[in-house]
């Protein structure tokens, strides 16, 4: 795929050209939401807000990694979404099913693509929900920062240039985000050292 071809394309209003590009990082655009979010229906929705927004603002958009520009629209939509849920909290640490308005138990994101078992599934249960409870924890800038690094493998300069911040921030953040996990994490006792264990990255 030219990239910057469709993207000079896109800007010139061809709508299937913008698509194209929409189709390469839908999946990341939904995932990074989902996990922002912890809903999968609101998630949907920021990812369609976002797209919305990339498509509007296309004619200012200047270069760079458009990977980056677009995880910046999907986090800033992401932020008004938490803002908002700050100010009204009606969401469930669990997600719900729409189906059956029950509670998902095992939400799609920390999804384990074996079939494990019961105590290993009743631990990872455990955790997930230690994790979705610290990432909930966690300011808004140090949860987009550690999902956008640590769990889609985004490397510093696209995250700086999604959130708009220095590069040595994006390190300061992401250093503290991931000191607030482990010690949240501990919490939960002998579990994390048996299930979890934060990847090694270089000193920051």
């Amino acid at each position: 795929m030219d990239e910057a071809a469709l993207v000079h394309a896109a800007r010139d209003g061809d709508l299937d050209a913008f698509n194209r590009l929409i189709l390469t990082y839908q999946d990341m655009a939904f995932n990074l939401a989902c996990r922002m979010l912890n809903d999968e229906a609101a998630a949907e929705d920021a990812t369609q807000t976002a797209f919305l927004s990339a498509f509007r603002a296309l004619p200012g958009y200047r270069g760079g990694s458009f990977r980056a520009w677009v995880m910046r629209m999907v986090t800033n939509t992401c932020y008004d979404e938490l803002r908002r849920r700050h100010r009204r909290p009606t969401v469930p640490l669990e997600p719900i099913n729409p189906e059956d308005n029950e509670e998902i138990e095992s939400p799609v994101w920390l999804a384990d693509d074996h079939t494990p078992t019961p105590e290993a599934t009743l631990e990872q249960r455990e955790l997930e929900h230690a994790i979705q409870h610290c990432l909930e924890a966690m300011p808004y800038d140090f949860r987009a920062v550690i999902i956008m690094v640590d769990i889609q493998g985004m490397d510093y300069s696209e995250v700086a240039e999604a959130v708009r911040s220095p590069l040595g921030t994006i390190k300061s953040r992401l250093a503290r985000a991931r000191l607030r996990l482990r010690n949240c994490l501990q919490k939960v006792g002998e579990l994390l050292p048996a299930a979890y264990r934060l990847k090694n990255e270089e000193t920051l």
